[in-house]
């Protein structure tokens, strides 16, 4: 019987105030992770996470930590969608990430979506740990796996976890299982012909008001009916949580994006503009 190599890897980022301006403090990875952190602009740091292949194969363990410090502005996404690849010997993947912001400090981490070929299995659990006035953009989305080639919602399993909480105090806990059971996934009563679902979370003083703003919007405006992206709002403390569903990925993205304009100004440019 030939063994089959799996890779346990390792990212660590931290982002602190110098000189008045947000930096990288300390930065590390091991394979197949890679952690970029390219200087574009002054005001933030943004950082990217990347792997060889472009995605997960049967085994893969994976693990980040990520640290902004009092007043630190952070960026952080992904350079292209994490792919789940085909998992022959039922080696589940797993990916967890433990998020520590400051008070005043900001995280955007909007990674790309998700995407489980056939046959694959993926566990993912996320943590951040806010203070009283941390703020917090999150975006958790999956896809339905390679469309084009008639893969659709074919994976053994994909779950995703996500806890926040506020000094010690849990203010959110989301978590989402995809799996089938007695019917497919892509059964039309179970994932109801959508490709792609995603959830976004608000968070925190600096968002407070631009969440607001979205909720009475989603409130003005009458329910969707057969729309490509259904969306819906509920308010949360200080901030707001999204949740979309449609049947096309760059759809989904627009329409999250649209929302999110506004972290344009809090980062000194869009990270979003050349990408989606």
């Amino acid at each position: 019987m030939h063994s089959v190599a799996f890779s346990q890897a390792f990212a660590e980022l931290r982002v602190g105030m110098v000189q008045g301006r947000s930096a990288v403090l300390y930065s590390c990875s091991s394979n197949p992770l890679r952690l970029l952190t390219p200087c574009i602009n002054r005001e933030s740091v943004w950082a990217y996470l990347s792997s060889f292949g472009g995605g997960m194969v049967a085994g893969d363990q994976t693990s980040m930590k990520v640290t902004v410090d009092r007043n630190a502005r952070c960026f952080l996404g992904t350079q292209a969608s994490t792919k789940i690849y085909k998992n022959h010997l039922s080696r589940p993947c797993a990916h967890h990430l433990n998020a520590t912001i400051g008070n005043n400090a900001l995280l955007v981490f909007t990674p790309d979506p998700v995407q489980c070929f056939a046959g694959s299995t993926f566990d993912q659990c996320q943590r951040f740990d806010l203070e009283q006035a941390s703020n917090l953009v999150l975006l958790d989305w999956v896809s339905s796996g390679r469309a084009a080639r008639g893969e659709r919602w074919a994976m053994n399993r994909y779950s995703s976890r996500n806890e926040i909480r506020r000094e010690d105090r849990l203010i959110f806990l989301d978590a989402l299982k995809l799996e089938p059971a007695e019917t497919k996934l892509g059964n039309p009563f179970r994932t109801g012909g959508y490709h792609c679902f995603a959830t976004v979370l608000l968070l925190g003083p600096l968002l407070a008001g631009h969440a607001a703003k979205i909720l009475e919007a989603f409130a003005s405006q009458p329910p969707p009916c057969r729309e490509p992206v259904l969306a819906s709002a509920s308010p949360l403390e200080d901030g707001a949580v999204l949740r979309f569903a449609g049947t096309h990925v760059q759809e989904v993205a627009a329409a999250i994006f649209r929302h999110l304009q506004f972290v344009a100004e809090l980062l000194n440019d869009n990270p979003w503009l050349r990408k989606w």
